[in-house]
């Protein structure tokens, strides 16, 4: 599924679907590198994810491979860096201005069903420079940022784990699987739950939440699924910000990034605008079988699903075009009954006349007016083959019945299977403040009628921002979408006065205009929790531009142009995009935890409080703590595998290297240990700042570092 669309519609709609990453080795020999060990580190504040996926696989042929590692990217997220540990020494992943490999393993250029299902419409492909030796183990650490689901303050978060349609070709148990989900909120939590498993551990305090999971000597078979609720009482609009130096800064539109986040009112009695709404069915020859069972499906459920008081239409289109009823009928009892006996008659046959189609729809809503809100809902399944087939003559006449209908209409479109005409759709919906989305054969039913629910209660259309004074710019989305009840305004921007403002939503509710004054607090400092906002920011631009980029010819010197910009975005802010991707690596020895340094989650160095690397080592596997930064205690975790006992000591130090505490842990074989640190109680004296930590055991060293406020 393939999306460019504006930032609230894409909150409601996607969903996580990352999972474990796969080994393709170039051998006609073996056809995946066995998984033996998958930690999942979640790091979220509000609805801001940042996941760091961390991979081990084995090598068991009898001889030296090259390799390629792909990951099931989730369409919506975009990947912040990749490093890996391959014969004993990490590397880093390069990013490049070039697109990324195809996937070429397994000795042939052809692939099993099984791959190209496990990875989806969206993998991230890398190709890595070095071969794996005999018997030795790569290990894989992925990290990606995405804005998660939300919904009447519901925030899912999903990590399919179901690895059985690979580990099905290997055969192998997977020694260690593990979940650490950390959630910050400035609105209160109001409940977590871990639905797909049975945690180790949730905690809750109303403002920082904790779920904890691990199992060993398992298969992968079950999706990781977290929820969350957000307190529905504190709405309004919510405001972070972070301001860099000018070392930090590579353009000219300011030191300062911020994210607006606003909602309106959610509660049953508040009143929501009624729709004038047309849905427009393709029903030509290609729609056949079951996608036409499909399509009347997400019909009967639109239709079943109107307001009173909203007005709608039917039109269904092949070589001719037809009609439920000449014009905009109320929604009553009588009228649904008719509309779903007309939708079961629905047949598939003929060509695809788009053009007649919106040439039908769109007069039809000379009636309708600013007070209502004026939605088409469009789907084809494939290219313009009647009527006007030009795609710019086409955009071009849709443009103009619009220009000639004075009131504004919000086109959605959406392309069913691989055939359509991407940029007609994409074009359509840009230039009426719309959505284009891109669904597979089997999607159309649960897709449509899903966003259906998302924009059945609009409560403020035609919608602007004001700053006073104007000190707010590089603004995305750059169309802001109408708000509907129980979903939200994402805004992303930059500033470079920290100085008060207000800040004015504006629009239109039941004819009359509406405004709801803020004053958010721009940050004059750089705030290291919220240091991915640059990065969601950049990730927004992009996918403005490339909404720009996919409404015209690519071979234009403005599409070129736009292209090169995206690539500088990408670049700059080591954020993946269509255009740029990981090519080549370089060694490094000072790896960092990046869940909180390269993933973006913190940008001061890490200190150099030991000089060892910190590794994946053949005792101590992995650590960090959490919460990150915190104000009263953290709990540093750590895994101990090789049947060791012993006692493993844990140092903390401040930013000049001194000692502050130092405490024991006793170790009794394999498993996962955690110490709390509590400095409000322990060292009252100690100021807040970086601190950093070391765990030694058995001659091994990891190290970590964290921010105490």
């Amino acid at each position: 599924m393939k999306n460019f669309v504006t930032l609230m519609i894409v909150l409601a709609l996607s969903a996580s679907l990352s999972a474990n990453g796969v080994v393709i080795p170039d051998s006609a020999g073996i056809k995946y590198l066995p998984l033996i060990s998958s930690m999942v580190d979640v790091s979220v504040d509000g609805q801001v994810a940042i996941t760091t996926a961390t991979q081990v696989f084995l090598n068991t042929a009898e001889d030296s491979l090259k390799i390629q590692y792909a990951f099931p990217m989730p369409v919506e997220a975009s990947a912040l860096s990749l490093m890996y540990k391959i014969n004993n020494q990490w590397y880093e992943a390069k990013f490049s201005a070039t697109e990324q490999d195809s996937i070429s393993g397994g000795g042939t250029t052809t692939f099993d069903y099984e791959l190209l299902t496990y990875l989806g419409e969206n993998p991230l492909v890398y190709s890595l420079d070095q071969p794996i030796h005999a018997d030795s183990t790569l290990t894989v650490e992925l990290v990606y940022v995405e804005l998660l689901e939300y919904k009447l303050g519901k925030v899912n978060y999903n990590y399919p784990n179901d690895y059985e349609m690979i580990a099905d070709s290997i055969d192998r148990l997977i020694d260690l699987q593990k979940l650490q989900f950390r959630l910050l909120s400035d609105r209160t939590i109001t409940d977590i739950k871990l639905l797909s498993h049975t945690a180790d551990s949730i905690t809750n305090t109303g403002t920082e939440a904790n779920i904890y999971y691990s199992v060993t000597e398992q298969k992968a078979n079950q999706d990781y699924s977290v929820q969350y609720m957000l307190s529905q009482e504190e709405l309004g609009l919510y405001s972070y910000s972070t301001f860099l130096p000018d070392s930090m800064i590579p353009d000219t539109y300011g030191n300062g990034f911020f994210l607006f986040v606003a909602e309106p009112d959610p509660s049953e009695n508040q009143k929501v605008i009624d729709k004038v709404f047309t849905l427009i069915i393709d029903r030509s020859g290609s729609m056949s079988g079951d996608k036409i069972v499909q399509a009347r499906n997400a019909a009967k459920f639109i239709t079943q699903n109107l307001n009173l008081g909203d007005q709608f239409n039917i039109i269904d289109f092949a070589s001719d075009i037809k009609s439920f009823r000449g014009e905009h009928v109320n929604f009553t009892a009588a009228n649904e009954s008719a509309a779903l006996d007309y939708i079961d008659h629905l047949m598939a046959t003929g060509s695809t006349n788009i053009s007649g189609a919106f040439g039908e729809a769109i007069p039809q809503f000379y009636a309708a007016s600013s007070n209502t809100a004026n939605i088409i809902i469009f789907f084809t399944d494939g290219q313009q083959t009647a009527g006007i087939t030009d795609t710019d003559q086409l955009i071009e006449y849709v443009d103009n019945l619009v220009v000639q209908n004075e009131a504004k209409i919000s086109i959605f479109t959406f392309g069913i299977g691989s055939s359509t005409n991407e940029r007609l759709l994409t074009t359509l919906a840009a230039n009426n403040n719309g959505l284009a989305d891109f669904l597979g054969n089997d999607e159309l039913e649960d897709k449509i009628t899903e966003f259906y629910l998302l924009i059945r209660n609009p409560v403020l259309i035609n919608t602007s921002i004001m700053a006073e004074p104007d000190l707010l710019s590089e603004i995305y989305p750059s169309r802001l979408p109408n708000l509907y009840k129980g979903q939200q305004m994402i805004l992303a921007g930059r500033y470079d006065e920290h100085i008060p403002f207000q800040l004015t939503l504006s629009g239109q509710a039941f004819g009359d205009p509406v405004g709801y004054a803020y004053e958010p607090v721009l940050s004059d400092s750089i705030i290291s929790q919220y240091a991915f906002i640059p990065k969601i920011w950049a990730k927004q631009k992009i996918a403005d531009l490339l909404t720009e980029y996919y409404r015209l010819n690519p071979s234009t010197s403005q599409a070129d142009s736009i292209k090169s910009v995206i690539i500088d975005i990408s670049l700059d802010y080591r954020v993946i995009s269509p255009f740029t991707s990981f090519k080549g690596s370089f060694e490094t020895d000072d790896r960092t935890d990046p869940a909180y340094t390269t993933g973006g989650y913190t940008t001061i160095e890490t200190l150099e409080f030991d000089k060892s690397p910190v590794r994946h080592n053949s005792i101590l596997l992995t650590c960090r703590n959490f919460p990150n930064p915190f104000s009263h205690s953290t709990t540093i975790a750590f895994e101990v595998a090789g049947g060791i006992y012993g006692e493993a000591v844990i140092s903390i130090y401040d930013a000049l290297g001194r000692m502050v505490e130092e405490f024991t842990i006793v170790v009794e074989g394999d498993d996962h240990y955690e110490l709390i640190w509590y400095p409000a109680e322990t060292r009252p004296d100690l100021p807040a700042g970086l601190y950093g930590y070391t765990i030694r055991l058995k001659g091994e060293t990891l190290k970590g570092s964290m921010i105490y406020q």
